[in-house]
């Protein structure tokens, strides 16, 4: 039987989510960070900025000096790539 090793140390919470009480679930917010919009969408965060010059990234929100994207803008993202995509075939 083969013994898997620990580092001892804790996980990182998932992306997207916020820190709860201890011992509960996290809870999930009603947008991503620029990052927790990537890690959702496999891309990486040069692709998203690269997209986003090119006039085809998903709208942003700014909250002070934070960025964010909220979850019907995301929707809309893939609406209009999963378009841009069939149009292209």
């Amino acid at each position: 039987m083969v013994r898997e090793e620990t580092t001892g140390k804790k996980p990182k919470p998932a992306a997207g989510h916020v820190k709860r009480k201890r011992g509960l679930a996290p809870l999930p917010t009603a947008m991503f960070s620029i990052r927790g919009f990537c890690i959702a969408h496999g891309i990486s965060e040069s692709m998203y900025f690269k997209l986003r010059d090119l006039g085809q990234g998903p709208r942003e929100m700014r909250l002070g000096a934070r960025v964010f994207v909220t979850h019907e803008s995301a929707s809309r993202w893939r609406m209009e790539r999963e378009s841009a995509t069939a149009a292209a075939e």
